[in-house]
């Protein structure tokens, strides 16, 4: 038990997290099969997710500042794997899409406080290694997610990935609840203090009236857009265009995790080599290319190469990201990062309903060839305006 350090834990439940939120990509077509509707409706699983997910933000911020970010990422992960269970006995597909709404909402309070808890507990030069190693278990919980949920579809049903999430959610709720009683919080729960919910909001509106503050939230909303949007479809693709089942679908999806693994492990020595500017760059490039080629490419093998560099190249772009929201206002961490997620999110969801109707109507490589332009001006952009220094804000207390 003493193995477990609070990083690890806090790696579980956003192991989960990051599960939850993809283990639908490969269940899409059966979902759609099962409730008698078109993949593009079955697709709303998703986009309610990441909807919740975001919009739960803006209140996460103020609790975690106010109770201490690892009692809420507790409570956050025991309320998932709650709601887990529930989605797995939903009997019709308005109830699953509601039930998925609740998971996104207790999810979203587990991965971006870790990442303000990271921000509050880390130095910068050694944040950006820090959240990488944080990011390899949120990768890895995608890469579970999006493999386990085609393997359970096709062979133990669907709502077994639930059931299994379900588990999980309550193993890391435990153990996070065990380390947070055993090592109590100060009394002023972290370095923000505690604030009221209408002080959180005004101090909301000073981050935003900070250029770099919405440069930065900006840029993540195209982001979520254009290469999370489409990420949700890349298993629908390989399934439709390249003949591979739903666990294989998933099987292939690995490869995009192990690419973003590759990168959370080796991010000290390419920061090294290229710098934060070179490494967002060539993130871009590389998923650009990739998602290019899964649109018109008619070779399996192609479709699983493109997953790998596709991984690899989003992760430096969005890790390039991460560590510009934890340093875009050190004051008002907790509520910057959740601004930062809540905006990706929202993105995200924007990005999937567009994606859906593509899908339906046929177009979705002409849609793939669109996201994918878009990610390389995104990564152009991005990359000459990243910077190391902090903007000042007067938190209100």
């Amino acid at each position: 038990m003493n193995s477990w350090t609070p990083l690890r834990l806090v790696g579980l439940a956003a192991f989960g997290s990051m599960a939850s939120m993809r283990v639908c990509d490969t269940m899409l077509l059966a979902l759609g099969q099962e409730f008698q509707v078109s993949t593009g409706s079955a697709s709303r699983v998703i986009s309610v997710f990441a909807v919740a997910y975001g919009a739960m933000q803006l209140f996460y911020g103020p609790l975690g500042d106010r109770f201490g970010k690892l009692r809420v990422i507790a409570l956050a992960t025991f309320a998932a794997g709650l709601f887990s269970a529930m989605t797995s006995l939903a009997p019709t597909l308005e109830l699953l899409v509601w039930s998925r709404a609740a998971m996104g909402a207790a999810a979203a309070g587990i991965v971006p406080l870790s990442i303000a808890w990271v921000g509050d507990q880390v130095a910068y030069d050694k944040r950006q290694e820090t959240l990488a190693r944080l990011m390899g278990a949120t990768l890895s919980g995608m890469m579970a997610g999006q493999w386990f949920g085609g393997y359970a579809t096709q062979t133990l049903g669907w709502r077994s990935a639930f059931m299994v999430l379900a588990a999980v959610f309550c193993v890391a709720a435990t153990l996070l609840y065990r380390k947070t009683r055993a090592h109590p919080a100060p009394p002023a729960a972290s370095a923000q203090g505690a604030i009221s919910l209408a002080i959180y909001f005004r101090n909301t509106l000073r981050l935003l009236a900070l250029p770099r503050v919405r440069w930065v939230l900006t840029v993540t909303a195209l982001e979520g857009s254009v290469a999370y949007g489409a990420l949700a479809f890349v298993p629908s693709r390989l399934v439709q265009a390249f003949g591979f089942s739903a666990a294989g679908a998933g099987g292939v999806m690995l490869l995009f995790g192990v690419g973003g693994l590759l990168y959370s492990q080796l991010a000290r020595r390419w920061l090294g080599w290229l710098g934060e500017r070179g490494v967002a760059l060539l993130g871009a490039t590389l998923f650009s290319t990739c998602l290019v080629t899964l649109a018109w490419a008619k070779l399996p093998w192609l479709a699983a190469g493109s997953c790998f560099f596709a991984g690899l190249g989003l992760y430096m772009l969005h890790n390039t990201l991460q560590t510009q929201a934890t340093q875009m206002a050190p004051e008002a961490r907790g509520g910057a990062v959740t601004l930062f997620a809540f905006f990706l999110f929202m993105g995200q969801s924007l990005g999937v309903f567009a994606l859906a109707a593509s899908l339906d109507h046929g177009s979705l490589p002409a849609s793939f060839t669109v996201a994918g332009l878009a990610a390389l001006l995104l990564g152009a952009w991005i990359a000459r305006n990243v910077q190391p220094r902090a903007a000042r804000v007067t938190v209100l207390r």
